[in-house]
């Protein structure tokens, strides 16, 4: 991929083209090597002239090493793992390359030059060899309704044999004044729309990335539906959260009402310590963090990886010393016992019990409310009765292909009254997201209580 930025002498400025260099955060005196999980990534910049600055994207993809990857979607078992276009053609490879190398640069931040990286700029945009899957002006429904004038040019299959025809391959050129960081989210999220798919596990998460990349430009977008499908996966639960149900879509998503509920729960139990169990990468954690009133808050998460996306989500590097005593984030699992959480609180168990599977249920019983014994609990999970209200999900299916099972409010309000008595706990259920007449609401949630020995 190329990113040039021309110089235009008569806006008055004398500043030349080579602050590129300065707004994508990279020296176009220097050759640079990235290493990340879909390869080593390759920068430099061919051309770096006061009229003109070209700078250079190229990722060098390890085949082996993607199939070794455990993150890789799909049938370890199925062909197309190890027989496939991934290493050579742009796509969802290529825009996480992008956001690795240019994260900073895509925020639209610029210590140098502030006032050039919040301004439109005259931008070029090559890449040579992209997968496209769709009709023939997809390309072209994407990226100019952002501004863009686009170029394109299929590629054969084969140049010794025209009469094979064309490819879904395409040479794409943009050209456009647009601020540079739009332009480097726009490519993070169009280029995997493109080829219709993704090479790694898409979950929850997804959802926050889209919002963050298209903050600007997506939600006016005329194919926004679309592209929200596409870089979702067309996972059916995703799409609904984010554009809503098709009976009654809700003005905010499902999982932004889900925090709402839980941190209005927590202000009725008066939480002051707070134990976020499945923590995943933050997204909670950064709404408690805000919350001064509580005073102490842990993060768990069987995930490594994730745990290290909250730190940098939540910045815990640039935090002071009380700060860090403020907020702990510990590597745990929901199903074993854990002395360092005892005595908060709260815990907050949301969207997480469905993940589990169902022979674990009483481990986590134990391990929650016999061994962390916390004030309250707060648990959320999918109310199954929901699911014939999202379009796309077949009868019978999960939301998400990572659950092992979802309940009715029946069979929910079951297993946590029972839980609960056997623990001193009182248990209340409040529902989450807009109410169907006949299949309540998409999400419930129960509060428990520790009852108070007489």
């Amino acid at each position: 991929m190329l990113v040039t930025v021309t110089h235009e002498p008569d806006n008055g400025s004398e500043i030349d083209a080579t602050v590129l260099g300065y707004l994508l955060h990279k020296h176009p005196a220097r050759a640079q090597t990235f290493t990340a999980p879909v390869g080593d990534i390759h920068v430099f910049a061919p051309e770096a002239r006061p009229q003109r600055c070209t700078f250079a994207m190229m990722l060098e993809v390890d085949p082996v090493g993607l199939v070794r990857d455990k993150r890789f979607r799909g049938d370890t078992r199925a062909l197309d793992h190890y027989v496939n276009d991934r290493p050579y053609v742009a796509s969802s490879m290529l825009a996480v390359a992008i956001g690795a190398v240019f994260r900073t640069a895509m925020t639209g931040r610029s210590d140098s030059y502030p006032d050039l990286a919040a301004s439109p700029l005259p931008l070029r945009i090559e890449i040579p060899v992209v997968s496209v899957r769709g009709d023939d002006d997809l390309v072209e429904r994407l990226f100019a309704p952002c501004g863009w004038s686009v170029k394109q040019e299929q590629i054969p299959l084969d140049p010794e044999f025209p009469e094979w025809g064309v490819s879904r391959l395409r040479s794409i050129t943009l050209t456009g004044r647009l601020r540079l960081a739009d332009a480097l989210r726009q490519l993070y999220v169009l280029l995997p729309v493109l080829d219709d798919a993704k090479h790694y596990w898409v979950g929850d998460d997804e959802i926050a990335k889209l919002e963050r990349a298209g903050e600007g430009w997506l939600s006016a977008h005329p194919e926004r539906e679309l592209i929200t499908r596409r870089y979702l996966l067309h996972h059916a639960s995703l799409v609904s959260q984010t554009v809503g149900a098709v009976a009654d879509p809700p003005a905010t998503p499902l999982r932004s009402m889900r925090a709402d509920a839980v941190v209005q729960a927590l202000s009725d139990v008066g939480a002051r310590s707070v134990v976020d169990m499945g923590c995943g990468q933050g997204a909670l954690l950064g709404r408690l963090a805000k919350d001064r009133a509580i005073s102490r808050i842990i993060g768990v998460d069987v995930s490594a990886r994730s745990l290290e996306q909250a730190a940098r989500a939540l910045q815990v590097e640039r935090m002071s010393d009380a700060e860090r005593q403020r907020i702990q984030l510990l590597h745990g699992s929901v199903v074993y016992r854990d002395d360092r959480l005892r005595g908060a609180d709260a815990m907050v168990l949301m969207e997480v019990i469905e993940h589990l599977e169902p022979s674990r249920l009483s481990a986590l019983e134990d391990a929650v409310l016999a061994g962390a014994r916390p004030g309250a609990v707060i648990l959320t999970t999918p109310n199954a009765e929901y699911n014939v209200l999202y379009p796309g999900l077949p009868a019978g299916a999960l939301r998400h292909e990572d659950h092992r099972f979802e309940w009715t409010r029946a069979e929910f309000r079951e297993w946590v009254d029972a839980a609960a008595r056997r623990h001193g706990y009182a248990a209340e259920y409040r529902p989450v997201g807009s109410e169907h007449p006949d299949h309540g609401a998409p999400t419930q949630l129960a509060l428990l209580r520790r009852e108070v020995a007489a």
